[in-house]
């Protein structure tokens, strides 16, 4: 990563323009939003639905449940083109037009865990929150990454499945080329690996264990994580499990309703909607 990144990155994000931007006709107006594994900076980042998920729903409250910014891969090699740029402008803009935007950084962007307690441009940043649903239930919220075994005990081995991570969503790239030009829908590759492979099932199983077992002893009603790129919403031992996926592949958020029901938005579909829309005017001209 660039010598000035923990302070110097965060400094050029706030200087976003403060034009004023309206709601969205017949936007989704939800409680609260949970979205995470963003991990602007990488290729892989899907930016551009991003942006799109963030125009059209409106909520009282948003949380960034960690890997927002990929430290990782900018130590590695800078890349940070306008889309990107967009989406932390979209962001503040969203702060400043009244909505509560929680930092809670992970392991990818964990620099800003020096900042836990500082508010930058009305985004709050925070080690861990727990949220009050509208029906009265107590979920602690975190990313994940602290109830990891690879990323605690061994680093070293995070950053080589890190490096293959990325190797895999390359080859992903190019085969979803294809598939788009045959009018196929979006097919995650490393999606597909980690429901399939055994070792992958057990290590996703492992980890959302470890978080209900977690929230537990806390004496909360349920966990919202992310960092895993797997969302999901389901009960372990009479505990509330909740992850709110990714914005690589899955494209997906968990949302509150106004009475409390818990989902998860899968964007993903929309993105396909638009693509076919747009090759079907293609035709037409």
């Amino acid at each position: 990563m660039r010598p000035d990144l923990n302070a110097g990155l965060l400094r050029e994000l706030l200087k976003a323009p403060k034009e004023s931007v309206q709601g969205m006709p017949g936007a989704i107006k939800v409680r609260t939003v949970w979205i995470s594994d963003i991990h602007l900076g990488t290729q892989g980042c899907q930016a551009e639905a991003l942006l799109d998920f963030l125009k059209q729903v409106e909520c009282e409250t948003l949380y960034l449940v960690g890997d927002v910014i990929d430290g990782w891969q900018l130590r590695r090699h800078w890349y940070w083109p306008q889309s990107h740029n967009d989406v932390v402008q979209k962001l503040l803009r969203k702060a400043r037009k009244g909505t509560r935007i929680i930092f809670i950084p992970g392991n990818h962007d964990e620099f800003a865990r020096k900042y836990i307690g500082h508010n930058f441009g009305g985004i709050e940043v925070a080690s861990e929150w727990t949220h009050l649903t509208a029906d009265g239930r107590r979920l602690w919220i975190t990313h994940g990454d602290l109830y990891d075994g690879v990323i605690q005990c061994a680093q070293w081995l995070a950053h080589v499945g890190d490096w293959a991570y990325e190797f895999t969503l390359k080859v992903n790239r190019w085969f979803n080329t294809v598939r788009a030009r045959m009018g196929l829908p979006y097919w995650s590759l490393s999606k597909y690996l980690k429901l399939k492979v055994k070792l992958a099932v057990s290590y996703v199983g492992d980890f959302e264990e470890a978080l209900a077992r977690e929230a537990r002893r806390r004496e909360v009603h349920g966990v919202v994580c992310g960092h895993i790129h797997h969302a999901e919403i389901r009960s372990i031992d009479g505990m509330l499990y909740c992850n709110d996926g990714d914005w690589v592949e899955s494209l997906t958020a968990l949302v509150e309703r106004p009475d409390g029901t818990l989902e998860i938005l899968d964007w993903s579909h929309r993105q396909v909607r638009r693509s076919r829309a747009s090759m079907a005017r293609a035709v037409e001209h």
